[in-house]
């Protein structure tokens, strides 16, 4: 700005998130390191964040440091002698150690010596790596006794301002070892170089947790598709005689077995598909230049590690393929189902159209046994009427009257019960 002016400044309606979000680019950044420069990391699978604090918070108050604060999942100290940085990831925590003193002879002392065992030992949570980092210029040109002999992995790094070294083994402390040979790095690249490294073998350890359970899902993948397998074989075959409830008990019992099984699996194999793509970034960016003879980083983790991370993008793939299958399954059966219970709909309708013009043919029967019943007495009462009139000596001849009121009673009485019936109708259908 210019001097003497002075700076607008506005009041806005900030996001409760804003200043937190802008600062997280920079809320863990790397450390400025010259070497020769020790460090130790752990990283422990997560306990009670509570917990992890007051640990910490006694290792400090020995060293005359203030804790970390209440939420806080960063905190870096200089304790006299080395410097201690804690972060708490989503999964895990780490707690990594850097002394600078000089050394003659790498991971003959390490920076975890300046932290009391007892601590170490009741760190909460389960540890899940352990590295030792050395860096040096005057490093021997044999690196092979530091690795215990074993097969060696190395790369000229950052376009040969230095050498990485590891055999990506467990040592007899339990420990990994990487040693990093300073050809000519600047303060930032190495303390970028020592935090890339460490997080190669956390992350790629991280991923790994989910090649177990992978195995163990395969299994049970190839099981419930055996057994769909055979369901569906039934559905599609017209010989096969089969009790659709059974088959429909058995289909759900695969299906709640399947999502129970994506339910148990699909955050692992999520979170080893994140876990390994950083691990690929990391190596990115190491700026791999290949030392003849040896494997660089992103060959070793390309050939180790590459098919176990298929093999759990396999599963998952299988997992989602699996559930597709089963819910299609579940339409068929549905509809067969639903078509077997449209039929018997049919079945039934038939049956009742069936036994309802018998009850009209018999409704009509019945109609007309009523008429000549009704007609039957009617006529009888006329016949009575007509010898009443002729003994009281009116000229009337029973039989003719008979025969002239039959028509005539007749017809007025199905007329009578036709009408009836169509009131009844009409009353019905309102």
């Amino acid at each position: 700005m210019t001097e003497g002016v002075p700076v607008r400044t506005v009041s806005f309606r900030e996001h409760s998130q804003r200043r937190i979000l802008a600062g997280e680019v920079h809320a863990r950044p790397y450390e400025v390191l010259t070497a020769p420069v020790r460090a130790s990391q752990l990283a422990l699978v997560h306990a009670d964040p509570e917990a992890e604090r007051a640990h910490l918070a006694l290792l400090l108050a020995s060293h005359g440091a203030e804790p970390p604060g209440d939420g806080a999942s960063y905190f870096i100290r200089d304790l006299g002698g080395f410097r201690l940085r804690w972060e708490r990831h989503s999964e895990f925590s780490t707690y990594t150690i850097l002394r600078t003193d000089p050394f003659e002879t790498p991971f003959l002392t390490t920076a975890l010596d300046l932290i009391p065992a007892d601590w170490l030992e009741s760190l909460p949570g389960e540890m899940m790596t352990g590295v030792h980092v050395a860096v040096a210029a005057d490093l021997p040109q044999d690196l092979g006794p530091l690795f215990d002999g074993n097969s060696l992995i190395g790369a000229k790094v950052l376009w040969g301002a230095g050498e990485a070294w590891t055999d990506f083994r467990l040592h007899a402390d339990g420990f990994g070892r990487f040693v990093l040979r300073d050809l000519g790095l600047s303060r930032g690249q190495t303390g970028r170089l020592v935090q890339r490294l460490l997080e190669i073998e956390t992350y790629r350890m991280m991923a790994l947790l989910a090649f177990p359970l992978a195995r163990h899902a395969a299994g049970e993948i190839a099981r419930i598709d055996r057994d769909l397998g055979g369901i569906v074989t039934q559905l599609a075959d017209p010989e096969v005689r089969q009790n659709d409830r059974e088959l429909l008990e058995h289909l759900t019992r695969l299906a709640a077995e399947a999502e129970q099984l994506d339910a148990a699996t699909s955050f692992r194999l999520s979170a080893a598909k994140a876990y390994y793509a950083i691990v690929g970034q990391r190596i990115a960016e190491l700026r791999e230049d290949r030392i003849p003879g040896f494997q660089t980083f992103a060959e070793f983790i390309d050939r180790r590690l590459g098919p176990a991370m298929k093999t759990c993008e396999s599963v998952s793939e299988r997992q989602q393929l699996l559930s597709t299958r089963v819910s299609r399954a579940g339409d068929l059966l549905r509809t067969r189902v639903d078509i077997a219970l449209e039929e018997k709909n049919r079945d039934l309708l038939n049956s009742m159209n069936r036994r309802a013009e018998s009850q009209l043919r018999l409704q009509e029967t019945v109609e007309g046994l009523s008429v000549v019943a009704i007609s039957y007495y009617l006529l009888g009462l006329i016949g009575y009427l007509a010898k009443g009139l002729k003994s009281a000596g009116l000229p009337v001849n029973a039989d003719l009257a008979g025969l002239i009121g039959l028509p005539v009673v007749a017809g007025a009485v199905w007329l009578g019960v036709r009408r009836l019936r169509k009131a009844i109708a009409q009353r019905e259908g309102e």
